[in-house]
């Protein structure tokens, strides 16, 4: 995809933690899950890929492990630094398919349908090597998606709530096309009267073709959740937080 940005997503949601508040047992239960994977390492460390205002980053690293993250979004990453211990973060700003961090990690996270690249497979592909590249040995690769279901499979506009609240409701309307992939998204955001609209275009990726990414590329499933609390996976999931191993020499 040419002319693509990476900070384009970030720089256009504006005021992030609103859209996705950084409270919640959802979140509680991902520092959990990752703070647990990051202490099987020595070097008790994870790297976020997309950490845009530390959500999940700011609490992994209040459980002393340390969080080093890649974003494309400098807006995203002011909004992080303004936050308590925010500024204990590194933080390089480019894009997570081929930009280097330096060191290695006991885990690298990719959450909230990241690896949907709109690029395409090799772009996916490509976010899978960087994974491993900055893996130990052992170490886990993380990623959370959604799961399409037949109904969002047939080529019409579907339209969820992705999130309801006393004073927040999210509808994400999309339209899948099945000949590339592709999936147009607009993620509408009622607010006290106030609504924000989010426009994505994403590249679709079933857990089963995640699984072949992760086998060509040197992983193994070690995991596959319905959620962050750690539920059943089952046919009828509409999410899943998969892991995977980097297989030892």
């Amino acid at each position: 995809m040419s002319g693509y940005d990476p900070a384009r997503y970030g720089e256009a949601v504006g005021d992030y933690d609103a859209l996705y508040p950084p409270s919640g047992t959802s979140t509680a239960a991902a520092i959990d899950l990752l703070v647990e994977l990051a202490s099987g390492h020595e070097s008790r460390s994870i790297l976020e890929f997309g950490i845009g205002t530390g959500r999940l980053a700011l609490g992994v690293h209040r459980r002393g492990v340390r969080v080093a993250g890649i974003d494309g979004s400098s807006r995203m990453v002011a909004q992080l630094r303004s936050k308590p211990d925010g500024d204990a973060i590194e933080v390089l700003i480019g894009d997570y398919r081929d930009a280097r961090a330096p060191g290695s990690f006991g885990v690298v996270l990719l959450a909230i349908n990241g690896i949907f690249d709109p690029r395409g497979r090799s772009a996916q592909l490509a976010i899978f090597r960087n994974a491993v590249r900055h893996l130990v040995p052992g170490g886990y690769f993380v990623v959370e998606s959604w799961v399409m279901n037949d109904e969002q499979r047939n080529g019409d506009w579907s339209v969820v709530p992705r999130f309801v609240s006393d004073d927040h409701v999210e509808l994400q309307l999309a339209k899948y096309d099945i000949a590339t992939n592709q999936i147009e998204r607009t993620l509408v955001h009622l607010r006290s009267g106030v609504m924000d609209f989010v426009s994505v275009t994403d590249t679709y990726a079933s857990p089963g073709e995640l699984d072949v990414m992760a086998e060509v590329t040197g992983l193994d499933r070690l995991a596959r959740y319905a959620g962050w609390a750690r539920t059943e996976f089952t046919a009828r999931s509409s999410s899943h937080v998969t892991i995977y191993q980097l297989l030892r020499d």
